[in-house]
């Protein structure tokens, strides 16, 4: 694709970027065919392509973002199956998030937008401010029918009981059980040991179990992707830098292996620091480092083996739970897994050795709808991709739903009916842990 940026245009960073991106554009359209809002709306503007050229148009002419583009990049979900699927490595991710600044830094919502946007923003990466807000949505929810139609998506969203509290919710070290063969960092995230602590606890329960010191380094808090992907760019990179600083630290002085991250939609954007850093010397190498480091939890099983120790220390392959071969469990595969971070068939391939039987739906590579804040903000294209994710998952008849990312768990519960659980909390199970809360009824 030709662009016609100036030179000085060239001298920001973001769009200097922006450009190399919009030039291995080829104009193909081999996107249109696995976006979800293209196959839903069938409009090229909401399609990759179709946003590029809006993005193109708006960054070249350095323009005040126009109703309709703002329409149309508001609609973008950033699953990134758009990645997947581009012979051309467009990278899309880092195109979108920068028009998505731009917008922010330019455009004028509408009153109340900018008032959820912000309540969004400053509620959900707190895990007290977040409590708080379940608590409140608790009582709220009978009332659902007389508040304002914007606020309904969020009253839908919030769970039917409140999850105990997260026993992981300080700074601490847990050892390996017998023979140490690593030191990891887990990321306990923010909304996630709100809505479902077990996963933590189930992550922590596997990682040592396997022979890994896990450590929860004191600073640590959300990633960042929540506002980064609305624009927010200041308080993404302030929630960078703190992660980043707390790991680091804890790398130079103790040592670390890999920094663990049980929700896939978060490992995404760990695992993008050094970009996400890349103008700040103070902070860019320090980034790239702690980047290098991050591996979704799937992959590091994977990388000291899913195996159990015997009396004498050795390490052996884990031996089929007698439970898993009656149990049909269908995978559902979190965009930013297998778009984001391209770990497409790793926890399937977990999840068998285990011993469980496991499918995938059809449209396995399709959104669920969820995609960060998207379901709050974008409640009816959600709304219509989460059905249609449910009847893929419901026919191929599943005891239980699995899934690497905690925004999809929250999004399909309520209308799937049978369990939705975490990968880590069947791995977990299969190599003697407790059964997963969710399956315990």
């Amino acid at each position: 694709m030709q662009t016609n940026f100036s030179l000085a245009q060239l001298a920001d960073p973001d769009t200097k970027a922006s450009e190399q991106i919009l030039r291995s554009c080829v104009h193909c359209g081999f996107c249109t065919a696995t976006c979800p809002t293209y196959v839903l709306l069938g409009d090229e503007l909401d399609s990759p392509r179709g946003r590029i050229y809006l993005i193109k148009d708006m960054l070249e002419g350095d323009k005040t973002p126009s109703d309709k583009v703002v329409t149309h990049i508001d609609r973008c979900l950033s699953c990134l199956s758009c990645m997947s699927t581009c012979p051309s490595g467009v990278h899309y991710m880092h195109l979108v998030d920068h028009a998505r600044k731009h917008i922010a830094e330019r455009y004028t919502r509408p009153w109340f937008d900018r008032i959820l946007r912000r309540v969004l923003a400053v509620v959900l990466p707190n895990p007290t401010l977040f409590r708080l807000a379940l608590l409140g949505a608790t009582f709220a929810k009978p009332f659902a029918g007389l508040m304002p139609a914007r606020l309904r998506p969020m009253l839908a969203l919030t769970p039917s009981k409140m999850a105990g509290p997260d026993v992981l919710d300080k700074p601490q070290v847990i050892p390996a059980q017998g023979a140490r063969r690593g030191r990891v960092a887990l990321m306990t995230g923010c909304a996630q040991k709100v809505l479902a602590p077990q996963i933590n606890e189930a992550t922590v329960r596997l990682l040592t179990r396997l022979g890994l010191d896990v450590v929860i380094s004191p600073g640590i808090g959300c990633c960042g992707a929540l506002t980064h992907h609305m624009g927010m760019e200041h308080a993404a990179l302030d929630a960078a830098k703190a992660n980043v600083g707390a790991w680091h630290d804890e790398l130079e002085q103790n040592g670390l292996d890999a920094i663990v991250i049980n929700a896939s939609g978060c490992g995404t954007t760990v695992k993008d620091y050094g970009f996400m850093l890349r103008s700040d010397p103070d902070w860019v190498e320090k980034a790239e480092r702690i980047a290098a480091l991050t591996r979704d939890v799937s992959e590091v099983v994977a990388g000291v083996g899913l195996d159990t120790q015997d009396d004498r220390g050795g390490w052996s392959p884990v031996r089929p739970a007698f439970f898993a071969a009656a149990l049909r469990v269908t995978y559902h595969s979190a965009c930013s897994l297998q778009h984001g971070q391209q770990i497409k068939t790793l926890p399937v391939e977990l999840l068998q050795r285990a011993g469980f039987q496991v499918s995938q739906p059809k449209e396995a590579h399709l959104c669920c709808g969820s995609a960060g804040t998207y379901n709050i903000l974008q409640a009816e294209i959600a709304g219509q991709l989460k059905t249609r994710k449910l009847g893929h998952l419901h026919a191929t008849r599943p005891h239980v739903v699995a899934t690497g990312n905690i925004g999809c768990m929250t999004q399909l519960a309520g209308g799937c009916d049978v369990p939705i659980v975490h990968t880590v909390e069947l791995l977990d199970w299969a190599t003697g842990g407790p059964k997963p809360e969710a399956m315990a009824g």
